[in-house]
């Protein structure tokens, strides 16, 4: 039975069997970043449906025959190694890299392997230089969530509105300001205003 649910688990196993988050898929397609993320597929409480041009454009990139892509829609799902998106730190204070929301949007971003679900809220930096040493170092990987809840200590990941990325410990939070903890003792503590920050992520791993 074609469903609004199943069409969109056909997607998501198209885009498994490929290795690919859905924001990589719709880009792969020539599609805007955003066109198969969960946020879209609703409109309030009212289904949204993918486009059949839509669909046959990732059909197409994949090279997808029909029957292959609707025996997705029973359900069948081929488990793959989980993918998600990779960014350089630096590039993360540049624009385009980014939607409203702090999530990660446009083109430019790579992908690296990493077991977890499809979790459109988590994305990779890589770290460049030496101001975080010692606790990363250039070329290491920090797997970053823009869902998780962040804590006192947790450390975490913030870019500001003038595009000044940093990874930092989380010493306090209050209504108007955060105060950051370096990582790095040569760097002293940074107080900033909620109001100046873009996003803040809890950083859930990193490749050491």
């Amino acid at each position: 039975m074609l469903s609004h649910d199943r069409i969109w688990s056909a997607l998501d196993a198209l885009a498994d069997r490929h290795g690919l988050t859905p924001s990589a898929l719709a880009r792969r397609a020539g599609l805007d970043p955003t066109t198969f993320n969960k946020s879209k597929r609703h409109a309030g409480e009212r289904p949204r449906w993918p486009s059949t041009e839509s669909i046959a454009k990732v059909l197409e990139v994949t090279g997808t025959d029909p029957v292959t892509f609707f025996s997705g829609l029973a359900g069948d799902r081929l488990p793959t190694q989980n993918a998600v998106p990779l960014l350089g730190m630096a590039q993360a204070g540049m624009g385009g890299f980014f939607d409203g929301g702090g999530y990660p949007a446009g083109t430019g971003w790579d992908e690296i392997p990493f077991p977890t679900s499809r979790d459109e809220t988590v994305f990779a930096l890589e770290v460049s230089g030496d101001s975080m040493l010692p606790a990363y170092r250039d070329g290491d990987v920090l797997i970053v969530s823009r869902g998780a809840s962040v804590r006192r200590n947790d450390r975490v990941v913030v870019r500001t509105r003038d595009g000044e990325v940093m990874a930092k410990v989380l010493h306090r939070e209050t209504a108007r300001s955060i105060e950051l903890h370096s990582l790095n003792p040569d760097h002293p503590p940074r107080l900033l205003a909620t109001v100046d920050i873009d996003w803040m992520a809890r950083i859930l791993w990193a490749s050491q």
